[in-house]
């Protein structure tokens, strides 16, 4: 089978190495990648937002599945443009993106199919946004509506920084926001893939969102994440099955609109039982890191069964019992104003450790020195046979990365691993 991967960053080269492994896997490609993707796919300068020139770099392939990875190309109908050059893509359309794209249609249809979540409430000016704080009280939740890379919310108790934020995203052409209540208790992350008609869950995974240690400071793209969560109660995956999942795909079928290929389920397990926090339109940055490392069932023929409409025929996924932990390497000034530029070393040598493996997200490379080229750099994977050992693989393998004012959390799956 001939794969090309699109987009940049760790969750493709997470998933560009998963697919390495299969051996139903006979050629790899990646547009327009990294240097760590390099190293296993090869790579072509093709723009990730041009559906044309995707779908056409596609067919000069022979391409036998296209992988879609970023949000920002699925909003943009990239997929669209692969479906209609008849390859099969793994990836909603553009109309099917809108659950990540808008997050007021992502309510809209969460209201018409059921789905448990935060009260929200629209704003498109300021006087609304005001509005709408007071109506639902503190600790305040704005949510730009449209894509921000992870930056886009803010969770606080200041209303006057929550209305800072609902100027700032307002301010934005067609500018519009969400201000949500408060959920409280712990947040999960669940994977669910779909073919337009039937659903596979896979494991759960947590995420960190802010960027030090104990979340304190402001929102990332994801500072980390680990799988599996022993915390977690018996039986979330089925209820997020029959309360969100299904109820979801079926009424984006039932709008004429069929959603293929990873639902994202951002839920938060309050006091008054499973909420959704937001939906995602394709694999999550980080989690996707440490859920694929659990893996065992080869990667591309569950993608192509998603992408062909034959996930209900996919015999059951299996997954290794050992635990698995990433910590983001970010560069200096992430997430206000990230440093690049700066030479990264160690990596090898924090590659050949056992059970480490570090993925590429905001690299560069120039005359063969591997450089920083964003805000969040790597992602160092550790898998052991507990959270414990698979900390320690992780921390290991960051403490051998050497990046000038680089930055990461110390406490990625800590309260986890100690009960």
């Amino acid at each position: 089978m001939k794969i090309l991967v699109v987009g940049t960053g760790a969750r493709e080269h997470a998933i560009v190495r998963a697919l390495s492994l299969d051996p139903a896997v006979t050629e790899l490609h990646a547009a327009p990648g990294n240097p760590g993707i390099g190293a296993l796919a090869t790579l072509h300068t093709v723009n990730q937002l041009d559906g044309p020139a995707v779908a056409a770099l596609a067919v000069d392939l022979g391409a036998d599945l296209v992988v879609v990875g970023p949000e920002a190309p699925l909003v943009a109908g990239v997929a669209d443009y692969v479906r209609e050059a008849g390859i099969a893509v793994f990836g909603p359309s553009g109309e099917g993106a809108r659950l990540e794209g808008s997050k007021a249609f992502a309510k809209e249809v969460m209201e018409a199919a059921g789905v448990p979540t935060a009260a929200p409430r629209v704003a498109t000016d300021l006087e609304q946004a005001a509005a709408a704080l007071d109506e639902l009280g503190a600790p305040y939740v704005v949510k730009d509506d449209g894509l921000a890379a992870g930056k886009g919310v803010v969770v606080t108790d200041d209303r006057d920084e929550a209305l800072a934020h609902a100027h700032a995203c307002l301010e934005k052409q067609g500018g519009r926001i969400v201000i949500e209540e408060y959920l409280d208790g712990p947040e999960v992350s669940l994977f669910v893939l779909s073919d337009g008609t039937d659903v596979v869950p896979l494991v759960p995974a947590q995420d960190f969102k802010r960027v030090h240690d104990a979340d304190e400071g402001p929102n990332t793209g994801g500072m980390g994440a680990y799988s599996p969560l022993p915390w977690a109660p018996d039986g979330l995956v089925e209820e997020v099955l029959d309360r969100v999942a299904r109820p979801t795909i079926a009424e984006m079928a039932r709008r004429g609109t069929p959603f293929a290929g990873v639902l994202y389920v951002g839920l938060a397990l309050t006091s008054n039982g499973l909420k959704v926090v937001e939906f995602n339109a394709r694999f999550g940055d980080p989690e996707t890191q440490v859920v694929l490392a659990r893996l065992v069932t080869p990667l591309a023929g569950v993608l192509l069964a998603s992408a062909t409409g034959a996930l209900g025929s996919l015999p059951p996924l299996e997954w290794r019992d050992d635990a698995a932990v990433t910590v983001v390497v970010a560069s200096e000034g992430y997430p206000a104003d990230p440093r690049s530029g700066d030479p990264i070393l160690g990596v090898v040598q924090a590659d050949a450790l056992d059970d480490v493996h570090v993925l590429h997200a905001g690299t560069s490379q120039k005359d063969g020195v591997l450089l920083s080229a964003g805000g969040r750099v790597l992602s160092v994977v550790g898998v052991g046979a507990d959270l414990t050992a698979a900390r320690a693989a992780a921390y290991a393998g960051v403490d051998l990365i050497s990046l000038r004012g680089a930055h990461h959390r110390s406490d990625i799956a800590l309260a986890a691993s100690q009960g």
